[in-house]
């Protein structure tokens, strides 16, 4: 089965857990380590010859202007992690548009061709944001990966639909919603094969999640992580004990298990399973209603990952 591979194109200091202690008017004064992780991940997915998704930054595209295009040349899918990093619960839908157009505009103008798929900073679709997925219509996306079906202390919301599906937004419009992928344990969802669970849990679980997605629930997995997390030598941020913990752990493990994946499973871009998918999945089935959860719903919160 056809897995969707992608990366959040960002820098170390870009990153959520080090929000309270680098500013954005400091980012600048940072060492950029992004483009030489970058070309390790392509070599890396060169050898294998697979294509995925690099959701880019709008400030790393500024910066950087060429990367995307490196990237696209290398026929990658390029698509939209919006422009300086900020979770949406923290913008009004103005302030939103206004981010979204101006990273939209950058990555089309570098890349010559349409961007039509968005990941959120922090997948910070949750439900008091769903109004974002109006405002990604409105500016002529066709893919979400933002709604991340899990307990957690920044983001997610439990009772999302697990595998990919149409989701309604609240003016009544669908978007094809690509959530990470998760496995079902305990009335619970848990986190695999992205980020801080693929660097946490070790490749043998991994493994085992994925071919159960697969094999057993006959879905695709989508694999995601960032080009810091490859990164073991990058500059240490002094943060606190959690934040530390979520952003240094397993940093050298890191390229082995993807490159692990790439040789287990096979992979293409979001917008190749996706077209694949919603084929079959003609009818849009995310409504609003059935996001909301239970107050007396049995829970748990990821607090760690």
């Amino acid at each position: 089965m056809l897995n969707v591979l992608s990366v959040d194109v960002e820098d170390y200091f870009h990153v959520e857990a080090f929000a309270g202690t680098i500013r954005y008017e400091q980012w600048d004064s940072y060492e950029r380590r992004v483009e030489h992780n970058v070309e390790r991940i392509l070599e890396l997915f060169a050898k294998y010859k697979v294509k995925g998704t690099f959701f880019i930054l709008g400030w790393v595209a500024e910066k950087l202007p060429h990367l995307s295009r490196r990237i696209a040349i290398d026929g990658h899918e390029i698509g939209c992690h919006g422009y300086a990093h900020q979770r949406i619960q923290t913008l009004t839908p103005g302030q939103f548009r206004e981010d979204l157009k101006r990273a939209t505009g950058l990555l089309t103008d570098q890349v010559q061709r349409p961007v039509q798929c968005y990941r959120a900073p922090s997948f910070s679709v949750v439900m008091t944001t769903m109004w974002a997925l109006d405002v990604l219509v409105d500016e002529g996306y066709a893919i979400d990966s933002s709604i991340f079906p899990v307990h957690h202390d920044l983001y997610g919301i439990p009772r999302a639909e697990r595998f990919p599906h149409w989701q309604i937004s609240p003016a009544g419009r669908p978007i094809f919603e690509f959530p990470p992928s998760t496995i079902r344990k305990a009335n619970n969802n848990f986190g695999v094969a992205g980020g801080g669970y693929l660097r946490l849990i070790p490749y043998g679980p991994t493994r085992w999640a994925i071919q159960h997605i697969n094999e057993v629930e006959g879905q695709p997995v989508m694999v995601y992580f960032h080009p810091w997390e490859i990164d073991p030598d990058q500059p240490i941020v002094p943060a606190g004990i959690r934040s530390t913990l979520r952003h240094y752990t397993n940093l050298s493990s890191m390229a082995n298990k993807i490159e692990r994946l790439l040789q287990d499973f096979q992979f293409t871009t979001l917008s190749d399973v996706s077209q694949q998918y919603s084929k079959y999945h003609l009818q849009p089935n995310g409504s609003l209603e059935e996001l909301q959860e239970p107050a007396s719903a049995n829970t748990k919160t990821a607090r760690y990952i």
